[in-house]
């Protein structure tokens, strides 16, 4: 570990204090009753820090792939300062060359069939785009998506996920219709003749990555097709090689009309977020070529980091490392009395327990691997490590890990 840091605070206890004073007084508690006393300090590679004392953590979060690449990537980290030394966020009316080149590396990595982006700062506001955009392109009103999703904490991105993100709020929008994951029949019965979009994560996360059956992803994009709904893939978590594929759905031979990403398209160090379409869904920004602003919706640094970043994920033999370290990982932990749900380095562990993925959790935390539960199934404990892990790394995360769940 490099130099430590400066911190705000001089102690833990006052930077828990003026945290739980400021921003969330019942973080803090259910962290102090967890035993999790954690407080962000020194972060690079696949590691973080404690801000006051000598704890290491594997990053297993990510912050759902915020960190695919880890932190502070070197190469961002200059993309990023060499374009301090010449732009700044930009302006959103006016033709931009990072806007113009990053939407063209994005359209390229769908080998141009969804060849309209609009860019965003997060990706709560890339979901918003395809519902508002999916409504004024079909004339229709409502929103199909899945009980347990996730989708965003904005109003509209909140309303297509799960109830239990919307309902504290009072937030019970109409046009709203959930339906079991993985379940054909139900998609079948509510998709109606006022059917704007059928919005799915390809492998929904926070539901504790359950992969989809063979033949569902592509049965919800026919009946989208044939009924005149758009299909829009969520890839906010699983899209950027997270799961050895540029994005997920490549794995299940299916063609969406949306495309959802974020998180890791900033790197970890410019928040960035992009919806792509095909041509016949972005011709309403043809159409309507103002209706849409965001301030810091493809700010210029963003997309010189975001180009880095695509830069890395398409470097020769990147992906198939994701897939080869996700099947080292998974060797080492079928051993254990969990099954192992995957997709390149998504990983989801399953008990059969109720509440086994929160103690998973606890017990890789208090051994040096930061990771979480799935919040709408705990009996499954979410896997994210960085893609960027080497051969060494591996062993020893692997180690780590068969260690506090044995």
């Amino acid at each position: 570990m490099s130099g430590r840091p400066s911190q705000p605070f001089s102690s833990r206890p006052d930077t828990m204090r003026a945290f739980a004073d400021h921003i969330s007084r019942g973080k803090v508690e259910t962290f102090e009753e967890l035993g999790i006393d954690i407080v962000l300090g020194l972060r690079e590679g696949p590691f973080f820090w404690d801000a006051f004392d000598e704890r290491r953590f594997y990053n297993c979060h990510c912050n759902g792939g915020v960190f695919n690449l880890g932190h502070r990537h070197p190469r961002l980290v200059q993309a990023l300062r060499d374009a301090l030394d010449h732009v700044d966020v930009g302006n959103h009316h006016l033709v931009s060359g990072w806007k113009a080149a990053l939407a063209q590396r994005l359209a390229a990595t769908t080998h141009d069939r969804l060849n309209g982006v609009v860019l965003s700062p997060t990706g709560s506001e890339a979901i918003e785009v395809a519902i508002k955009t999916a409504v004024a392109v079909t004339g229709r009103h409502t929103v199909v998506s899945v009980h347990g999703s996730y989708h965003g904490h904005t109003g509209l991105a909140a309303s297509a996920a799960d109830a239990r993100y919307h309902e504290p709020y009072g937030l019970d929008l109409p046009g709203f219709v959930h339906v079991p994951w993985d379940d054909l029949a139900a998609i079948d019965a509510a998709i109606g003749d006022d059917t704007a979009l059928v919005l799915l994560e390809t492998v929904p996360a926070t539901l504790g990555m359950p992969l989809p059956s063979p033949g569902y992803l592509a049965g919800v994009h026919e009946r989208c097709r044939s009924r005149g709904a758009v299909f829009g893939l969520d890839e906010v978590q699983t899209g950027l090689g997270r799961s050895g594929r540029m994005w997920c759905y490549e794995h299940d031979d299916v063609q969406p009309d949306v495309v959802i990403t974020g998180k890791g398209l900033g790197g970890g160090l410019y928040p960035m977020a992009a919806t792509l379409m095909t041509a016949d869904v972005h011709r309403f920004y043809d159409e309507q070529p103002f209706v849409h602003v965001s301030s810091y919706g493809g700010s210029d640094l963003g997309c010189a980091v975001a180009l880095a970043v695509l830069d890395e994920i398409e470097a020769p033999g990147f992906l198939e490392r994701v897939e080869d370290v996700g099947l080292r990982l998974e060797k080492e932990l079928t051993t254990l009395a969990c099954s192992v749900r995957r997709r390149g380095l998504f990983m989801g562990l399953k008990w059969p327990d109720e509440g086994a993925g929160v103690l998973a959790a606890k017990a890789c935390i208090d051994a040096g691997v930061f990771a979480v539960f799935a919040n709408n199934d705990t009996s499954v404990m979410q896997l994210l490590p960085p893609l960027t892990l080497d051969d060494e790394q591996v062993d020893e995360l692997s180690s780590l890990l068969v260690g506090a769940l044995s």
